[in-house]
C-alpha cells in the first residue's frame, strides 16, 4: 500500500513516499542520503510525545543516531524567535552541508525548519516527515519555506526543496477531528482547482477518510480498516501528484503555481484578522476562502451559482467551516479585510491577483476582479454572522 510520487526538478528531484508504517522504515529510506550515520530532528510538543520515539527507533534500526529539538506547537512558532532558536540549535549540533535535518511535524514545523535549513551554511539538506494531513498533501511538497511577519503570512522565506518526503498516513489516526478537517480543506482545494473527477471522488469517499470518533467526539484509538487506509493513501497521492505536476511547470510561482493559492487570498486575510490564533486553523481558512472564491466567480458570471452551492454542500457534509459566520469572535469590517488582502504575496504591480473558477476543477488566475464584488461577498458574509 505504498505509493511514490516523483517531483522532477532538474538537479533537485525527490520522491514523496506515501503509505502506512513509514516511520519504522525511516532509517532505511534516509540512509542512502547520509554521509555519516547521524541526523538532527526538529519537531513540536504535540508530535513528540506521540511519535518521536518511533522515529528514533526507525532511525536506530539502521544505526543512525539523532539529536532533537522540540518547539511549541502552533502558528506562533513560525516567527523570528523560533527561527533563531532553530538555527542556533543546528549550528550547535555542528550540522554540515552533507548532513540531513528532519522536519517532523505539521506545516508550521515544515515551513520553519525548511527555512532554517535553507539559511544555515547557505543551505543544508532536509527531509520532510509530515504528521498532519495538511502537511502531507500540501506544505511538505514544493519547496516553499518561511515564517510569518506582523505584516502578513509567509512573507519571509525561501524556495528550498527537500531531499525526501515520507508521508506516513498511519499518523493521521492520531489527529484531532478538527486538525484532520483543517487538512481536508487543502485536499478539497485540489479537486476544485484542477480536477473535477477528484472532487467527484471526494464527495463519495471523503467521509470515509475522517478519524473514528468516540461518543464524546474525541478521536477513537480503534484501528482503522484497510479500506480507510487505502482511501487516505489515494487522497494524499492524488493531491501530491497534482501539486508535483504544477511545481514541475512553475517551481517559483511565476505562473501556474499560483493556482495552488485557490482560497488563500481570503484565507490569509482571515488568519491575520484572527491573529494567527486557534480561532481559525489554516485549512479552515482555505475552505472558507475556496467557498468565497467560488461565490465571487458566480457573481461575476464566470461559473454557475450551483458551483459555490456544491462547494459549500460538500464541505458541510464533512463537518467543516464554510462561511465567515463559522469563525468565532469579532472580525474586522469588509473594507479592513480587503485591506488585509492587499498585504498578500499575490499582489503584483499593486493589483491583487485572485484565483477564480469557471466551474469545479477549472480555476484560473486573474487581476481583473472588481473590488465592489469582493466587498459585496465580504459584507454579505459578515451580515450573516
Amino acid at each position: 500500500m505504498i505509493e511514490t510520487v516523483h517531483v522532477n526538478l532538474p538537479g533537485r528531484s525527490y520522491d514523496v513516499v506515501i503509505g502506512p508504517g513509514l516511520l519504522a522504515e525511516a532509517g532505511a529510506r534516509v540512509a542512502p542520503f547520509l554521509r555519516r550515520p547521524r541526523v538532527v530532528i526538529v519537531t513540536e510538543d504535540n508530535v513528540a510525545p506521540l511519535h518521536l520515539d518511533a522515529l528514533r527507533a526507525g532511525l536506530e534500526a539502521e544505526g543512525i543516531s539523532s539529536e532533537s529539538l522540540v518547539l511549541p506547537a502552533g502558528e506562533g512558532t513560525k516567527s523570528w524567535p523560533f527561527l533563531e532558536q532553530t538555527v542556533e540549535f543546528l549550528l550547535a549540533q555542528k550540522v554540515e552541508r552533507g548532513d540531513i535535518v528532519i522536519a517532523f511535524g505539521g506545516g508550521v514545523i515544515g515551513d520553519l525548519v525548511g527555512f532554517a535549513a535553507a539559511t544555515v551554511r547557505r543551505g543544508v539538506r532536509f527531509v520532510q516527515i509530515p504528521t498532519s494531513l495538511l502537511a502531507q498533501v500540501d506544505s511538505s511538497v514544493g519547496g516553499k519555506t518561511g515564517i510569518n511577519s506582523v505584516a502578513g503570512k509567509n512573507l519571509i522565506g525561501a524556495f528550498h526543496q527537500p531531499t525526501l518526503v515520507l508521508a506516513d498516513v498511519a499518523l493521521l489516526g492520531t489527529l484531532t477531528n478538527r486538525d484532520f478537517l483543517s487538512g481536508y480543506g487543502e485536499v478539497a482545494k485540489y479537486g476544485l482547482l484542477g480536477d473535477e473527477s477528484f472532487f467527484d471522488w471526494l464527495e463519495v469517499q471523503g467521509p470515509k477518510l475522517k478519524p473514528l470518533l468516540n461518543g464524546d467526539n474525541t478521536v477513537s484509538s480503534d484501528a482503522v480498516s484497510n479500506d480507510v487506509i487505502a482511501a487516505r493513501v489515494e487522497a494524499v497521492r492524488w493531491s501530491v501528484q497534482m501539486k508535483a505536476d504544477i511545481v514541475e511547470r512553475d517551481e517559483t510561482e511565476q505562473g501556474d503555481r499560483a493556482l495552488l493559492n485557490l482560497g488563500h487570498t481570503f484565507c490569509h486575510a482571515l488568519e491575520a484578522a484572527t491573529g494567527y490564533s486557534n480561532r481559525l486553523l489554516h485549512g479552515e481558512g482555505v475552505a472558507i476562502g475556496c467557498a468565497m472564491a467560488f461565490e465571487v466567480s458566480a457573481r461575476m458570471g464566470l461559473c454557475s451559482q450551483e458551483a459555490p452551492s456544491r462547494v459549500r454542500a460538500h464541505l458541510k457534509d464533512m463537518g467543516m467551516k464554510t462561511d465567515l459566520k463559522d469563525i468565532d469572535g469579532d472580525l474586522p469590517d469588509a473594507d479592513a479585510l480587503l485591506a488585509l488582502m492587499g498585504q498578500d504575496k499575490k499582489v503584483v504591480d499593486g493589483k491583487l491577483r485572485f484565483i477564480l473558477a469557471r466551474g469545479i476543477g477549472e480555476a484560473f488566475i486573474t487581476s481583473d476582479v472588481p473590488a465592489a464584488t469582493v466587498l459585496g461577498v465580504l459584507r454579505d458574509g459578515l451580515a450573516a454572522r
